[in-house]
């Protein structure tokens, strides 16, 4: 494909492919990781979707931290997005860097509609150039059935790049991801001095490919030591699997 847009990024636009060492990153937190098999794998598919009529900043929120965490020292990582036609919610330079996330760390393109963006979602994964890649999808989307997303899912693994998709204003759907999330924003607690408390994160687990699902988690997000910590205050951190909801969510999923 002679006008692929990641071939017209150039060199200077990605790292040279580099050999990736497999395995899983981890939440930080031992119940969790425990439960996940040891953590996210690197090499696999993850979707992170936001609750119906929720916006999905805490989704994008948690897909770029993972995904920076995937990315080491000196790899860059790849945001993918369609235009809209009114959308004014683009990238905040010092929203990322609130979050500990270097803005100079992302390279983001701009695609013209979905089914252009899958494609170069899929041609980033296969270059490994990037340390991760994260797709961003609104709304109901056609083109992502699930022989695309096999199509993502075999260019992670083969090039051991971690792919990370975020939905918005849209139900889960069948696919190849490796696991599926729903994330909300949960209540933080004011640090000294009535300052912003920490990001918190609410989670939980739609689907884990050969493991176990229904995990419900909050996770504090500490930017100073880059680490995720379960909250000491709220409601308890995690519950068992095969509750009525965690059921009913796993048949949406």
């Amino acid at each position: 494909m002679t006008d692929s847009p990641i071939l017209c990024l150039g060199s200077r636009a990605l790292s040279a492919p580099v050999p990736k060492g497999r395995g899983v990153i981890g939440l930080d937190v031992p119940e969790v990781d425990r439960w996940l098999k040891g953590g996210l794998r690197r090499d696999g598919l993850h979707e992170f979707y936001a609750p119906s009529g929720s916006p999905p900043g805490p989704a994008m929120a948690l897909a770029l931290l993972a995904g920076m965490r995937n990315c080491g020292q000196g790899r860059s990582l790849m945001w993918l997005r369609a235009r809209g036609g009114r959308r004014k919610d683009g990238p905040h330079a010092p929203g990322l860097a609130e979050l500990g996330i270097d803005p100079a760390a992302l390279l983001l393109l701009e695609l013209a509609d979905p089914a252009d963006l899958l494609v170069a979602g899929v041609e980033s994964l296969r270059h490994g150039g990037a340390g991760a890649v994260v797709l961003e999808l609104r709304g109901r989307c056609r083109a992502l059935d699930l022989t695309a997303s096999r199509r993502l899912a075999l260019a992670a693994e083969r090039s051991g790049t971690m792919a990370l998709i975020v939905r918005g204003d849209a139900r889960p759907v069948p696919s190849a991801a490796h696991t599926r999330w729903q994330v909300s924003a949960a209540p933080s607690r004011a640090l000294p001095a009535n300052a912003p408390g920490h990001p918190v994160f609410d989670l939980q687990l739609l689907r884990q490919r050969g493991g176990a699902e229904g995990l419900h988690v909050q996770l504090e997000w500490n930017r100073e030591q880059a680490v995720f910590r379960t909250p000491i205050y709220g409601d308890p951190p995690a519950v068992p699997a095969g509750r009525t909801e965690d059921r009913r969510a796993r048949r949406a999923a």
